[in-house]
C-alpha cells in the first residue's frame, strides 16, 4: 500500500508546476505560475521554508538539482525564456548563472550524471536544446542544437553515463566506458536519442509510435547492465516503455505500458528504474512496477497538487502492474490488482 508521510503547505500563490527532492530527499524545491522557487528542509515529518527565490519573469515549469559532490546546486526554467542556476552559499541563495539563449519558453531542464562535470541540457519551445556547461571559476559553454524537434522541445532526460553491459563485459582494473547522452520529446510527436561524439552532439535515433505531442520522456537509471529503458508519455494518453538490447544502441522496441482517458504529462523513474510514476490531466499519479526478482525497493514520490506537495511512499516487486492510483492532495490511495490488463 502507499502511504502519506508528509504534506507541504507551499503557500505558493498559484499552481505548482514541478516538486523535486534532492539527492538525499531532505530537501524540497518547488516552483510555480506565481513565478517563485521554493526550497525547504522536509525532516522528521516536518517543513521549513529555507528559500523563496525571485528571478522569474514568468510561471516557472521545472526545477532540478545537480549532484551534491558540485554542492547545493538548483536550476529552474520558465516560460520568460530564461534559465537560472542558483546555488547555496553559507546558508543564502543566489544566482549562479542565468541563461537567456532560448527565444521562446524554456520547457525542461536536466542535469547530467555527475561523471561528465556540471552540464545542464534546457528544452525549448523554440525547437532547440541547449546543453550548457560549468567549465570551472564560473564560466560557462554552450552547444546548442538547433531544430531539435518542430514547433518546440517539451522535455529531455539524461542516459546514465555508463554504457549498457559495461560493468559486466569490462576487463578486471579497466574503468567502465562513459558516453553522453540524453533523449528529448518534442512537439513533433518524436522521442529523439542524442548523442555526442567528438565534442558535437549528433542526433542517434528517431522513436516513433506516439500520435500527439510528447510531453515528458525519462531514461531509466542503470547499473551497467546490458539493457537501456525509456519511459514516453504524450498529448494521445499514451505511455510507451523503450528498450534496446543491442549492444549497438541501434534496436529500440516500443511497448505500450497503458492507453489512459486524459493528456499524461509527466513520468518519472525510481532511483532502481524498476518503478515508473505518471502523472496526467485526470488529477491522478499512478505507479507501475517491473519484475525486481523479490527485490524491495523503498521510495518516496512526489504528487503535485495545486497549492500542496504530498510525499509518499512505497514499496514495490512482481510484474509489470499498476499498484496504486493516487489521487492528488486528497490523501486517497485505491490499490490495483497486479494481475491488471493494460490497454492495446
Amino acid at each position: 500500500m502507499v502511504s502519506v508521510i508528509n504534506t507541504v503547505d507551499t503557500s505558493h500563490e498559484d499552481m505548482i508546476h514541478d516538486a523535486q527532492m534532492d539527492y538525499y530527499g531532505t530537501r524540497l524545491a518547488t516552483c510555480s505560475s506565481d513565478r517563485s522557487v521554493k526550497i525547504f528542509d522536509v525532516k522528521n515529518g516536518g517543513q521549513i521554508l529555507v528559500a523563496d527565490l525571485r528571478g522569474h519573469e514568468g510561471p516557472v515549469w521545472q526545477v532540478a538539482w545537480a549532484h551534491p559532490m558540485y554542492g547545493n546546486i538548483l536550476a529552474s526554467c520558465s516560460y520568460d525564456r530564461k534559465v537560472i542556476i542558483w546555488k547555496e552559499e553559507n546558508g543564502t541563495w543566489d544566482k549562479m548563472y542565468e541563461y537567456t539563449g532560448h527565444d521562446s519558453s524554456v520547457n525542461s531542464v536536466c542535469w547530467g550524471p555527475y561523471d561528465f562535470g556540471l552540464i545542464l541540457a534546457c528544452g525549448s519551445s523554440d525547437g532547440a536544446i541547449s546543453l550548457v556547461t560549468c567549465s570551472g571559476d564560473q564560466q560557462w559553454d554552450i552547444k546548442k542544437i538547433s531544430n531539435a524537434h518542430t514547433i518546440g522541445c517539451n522535455a529531455v532526460s539524461w542516459a546514465p553515463s555508463v554504457v549498457p553491459g559495461s560493468l559486466i563485459d569490462q576487463p578486471s582494473g579497466q574503468k567502465p566506458n562513459f558516453i553522453k547522452r540524453f533523449v528529448s520529446g518534442g512537439c513533433d510527436n518524436l522521442v529523439k536519442l542524442w548523442k555526442e561524439e567528438d565534442g558535437q552532439w549528433k542526433e542517434d535515433q528517431k522513436l516513433e509510435a506516439h500520435s500527439d505531442w510528447v510531453r515528458d520522456v525519462g531514461w531509466a537509471p542503470s547499473i551497467g547492465l546490458p539493457t537501456s529503458t525509456i519511459a514516453s508519455c504524450s498529448q494521445d494518453g499514451r505511455v510507451f516503455i523503450w528498450t534496446c538490447d543491442d549492444p549497438s544502441g541501434n534496436t529500440w522496441t516500443a511497448k505500450l505500458l497503458h492507453k489512459f482517458n486524459d493528456v499524461v504529462w509527466h513520468v518519472s523513474w525510481s532511483v532502481t528504474g524498476n518503478i515508473l510514476a505518471v502523472s496526467g490531466g485526470d488529477n491522478k499519479v499512478t505507479l507501475w512496477k517491473e519484475s525486481a526478482d523479490g527485490q524491495c525497493c523503498f521510495l518516496m514520490y512526489i504528487v503535485v497538487g495545486c497549492l500542496q506537495v504530498t510525499l509518499w511512499k512505497e514499496s514495490a516487486d512482481g510484474q509489470w502492474a499498476c499498484i496504486s492510483d493516487v489521487n492528488k492532495g486528497q490523501g486517497a490511495v485505491s490499490s490495483i490488482a497486479d494481475g491488471a490488463t493494460n490497454e492495446q
